[in-house]
């Protein structure tokens, strides 16, 4: 039996149909290759940097969440616009300047008298007209003892109160003694300073640093921003606080001091929390006494330009329960609530708002991303899956 081979003439009908033929099925493999792809992203979701604004709102009370959402208003701001009030009360800011020699516990006295008997004084020796006594010490009753004058009350006198209160007790005993008092300040009459100043330490309360602006400023000022800075005052039982730079600018803040009286420099610890589409993520300390929303923006370095959804600013906070029902106009609410503030940067008002609204201690400050950023990071995942599958597909035909 006879083989006959034919071989296929070239024909440029069928060829062309081959082409078509392959151009198709690798257009199905690419189809089938990019719907593949959108399925895995689909399934698996892209990485991002926190909820988006639909997600955030879905957990308001409308939608049986938990939280109330605010849209930020002049109204609004108004409510809210609760800061920590520092300030001295009556009985620091009543206190008169102690006066420059006022005598108090633990000060040192140097006494000299003078008398006009020269045979027989009553404090020398024969002879001798003038006689020192040795420095005495206030004690903690506030008295001090002079030899034949007894015990005499010393604290809360002036020098010259003193030298009276001793000439009238002597007088009696020699003929017209003239007394010399010098006092110099002792462990009762300092005021001690620590925290963040230029140099913590006791310090006297002497002609130059009766008040609490010239004592700060005797211990060298603070180390910290004075922006942030704190001054704490306890006396007694009772504290006071008040911003440096409040103290510096209002004189009428700059209390008197009393012997004992401690002074602490403290730097504000209120920070707000910063997530989602803005330059950095952090905690953030507050850089001045208030700060609005625009203000905190502007600290963390603004609003992503290729990220974020400017009708997507967020302020979460466990509001107070008086300032919930205001600004909800809810007097049913009963203890703090959560709320959700809302801030539209594209409004024409936007800005403002912003900038009238105050951030508080423990605040969230957080920036959804744009809706097309997701689109993108979906499109870039899928031409990266398409491209990875094409590639792949190319070196299997080129072994073939």
């Amino acid at each position: 039996m006879g083989v006959s081979l034919e071989f296929p003439h070239n024909n440029p009908r069928q060829n062309a149909g081959t082409r078509a033929v392959t151009f198709r099925t690798s257009f199905a493999v690419r189809a089938i290759v990019l719907f593949t792809s959108v399925a895995l992203v689909a399934g698996c979701g892209l990485p991002r940097s926190g909820p988006n604004k639909r997600e955030v709102l879905s957990g308001s009370v409308d939608a049986k969440g938990d939280a109330h959402v605010v849209t930020v208003t002049p109204e609004v701001s108004r409510l809210t616009n609760v800061q920590p009030v520092f300030g001295f009360s009556e009985s620091f800011r009543n206190a008169g300047v102690v006066a420059a020699d006022m005598i108090s516990s633990g000060d040192e006295i140097s006494i000299t008298v003078y008398e006009n008997v020269k045979d027989d004084p009553l404090l020398g020796n024969t002879g001798q007209r003038v006689s020192s006594l040795s420095t005495v010490q206030v004690d903690g009753q506030g008295y001090i003892f002079i030899p034949y004058a007894g015990r005499i009350k010393a604290a809360g006198q002036t020098s010259e109160g003193l030298r009276q209160a001793i000439t009238r007790k002597l007088e009696d005993q020699t003929p017209d003694p003239q007394v010399s008092v010098v006092t110099a300040p002792g462990v009762g009459s300092t005021v001690s300073i620590s925290g963040q100043a230029g140099a913590n330490g006791v310090y006297p309360i002497d002609a130059s640093t009766r008040t609490l602006a010239t004592m700060l400023a005797k211990s060298g000022g603070v180390t910290i921003d004075p922006a942030t800075a704190i001054v704490r005052v306890t006396r007694g039982g009772h504290t006071g606080k008040i911003w440096l730079k409040d103290l510096y600018q209002n004189p009428s803040l700059d209390i008197a001091l009393r012997p004992g009286d401690k002074i602490m420099i403290e730097e504000d610890s209120r920070k707000f929390i910063a997530l989602g589409a803005t330059g950095t993520q952090s905690t953030v300390p507050f850089v001045s006494p208030t700060m609005s929303a625009l203000e905190a923006i502007a600290t963390v370095g603004g609003l992503s330009t290729m990220a974020a959804d400017p009708k997507g600013v967020f302020i979460l906070r466990d509001e107070s329960e008086e300032i919930a029902r205001n600004v909800l106009g809810r007097p049913d609410l009963i203890g703090d609530q959560r709320i959700i503030y809302v801030l539209n940067l594209t409004e024409p008002t936007g800005l403002f708002e912003a900038r009238d609204f105050q951030i508080r201690d423990g605040d969230t400050l957080y920036v959804t991303e744009a809706p097309f950023v997701q689109w993108q990071k979906t499109l870039g995942a899928i031409t990266g899956s398409t491209n990875a599958a094409t590639n792949l597909a190319n070196t299997a035909n080129a072994g073939n």
